[in-house]
């Protein structure tokens, strides 16, 4: 075999190495890109009273910190603040008092029941009385994420483009040749 043939065959070997090796590494980060819901909490201090507990605004708060609170809720803090606009189940009464509540129990219960996850700047406290009314419930407990899970290993899927690589591979080394 010629000195090009064996350099073709290495370049396809090594090649083919990258191919099956990179498909670990690209299934390792996807793992890390997507968020993993987990039943523990944050680190920090949490509380647990009897149980189920919820988030809620202080009745006492600054208007303008109540406000800034919320808009950093259904913000910055992704909060699923749906139901408290207009024609929401929580919608009334269209107090901001009200809508702070619904939107700080929301990230609290997202970001499993801490401390830390119902301060919103000193303007929120942790209740264990349900503050749900008519329509409007309350989740509690912890939010379980809506993202699809992903399979760790879809046999077809890698196949496939390990097939595609190859190919592609397979067009270079002949455009040398």
């Amino acid at each position: 075999m010629s000195m090009k043939g064996w350099a073709l065959q290495c370049l396809l070997l090594l090649e083919c190495y990258l191919v099956l090796t990179a498909d670990s590494v690209v299934q390792e980060k996807a793992d890390t890109a997507i968020p993993v819901t987990t039943l523990s909490p944050p680190e920090g201090n949490t509380t647990f009273l009897d149980g189920t507990t919820w988030c809620v605004a202080l009745a006492g708060a600054s208007q303008v910190d109540l406000k800034n609170a919320l808009d950093w809720a259904c913000g910055l803090g992704m909060a699923d603040c749906r139901e408290i606009q207009e024609g929401g189940a929580c919608s009334e009464p269209d107090t901001l008092l009200s809508r702070a509540s619904y939107a700080f129990n929301n990230y609290y219960q997202q970001n499993g029941n801490s401390d830390i996850a119902c301060n919103f700047g000193g303007t929120a406290t942790v209740t264990k009385t349900n503050p749900s009314y008519g329509k409007c419930v309350y989740a509690y407990g912890s939010l379980v994420s809506s993202a699809p899970m992903l399979s760790k290993h879809n046999p077809i899927s890698i196949m496939w483009w390990k097939l595609i690589a190859a190919a592609v591979v397979l067009g270079r080394l002949i455009q040398f040749v």
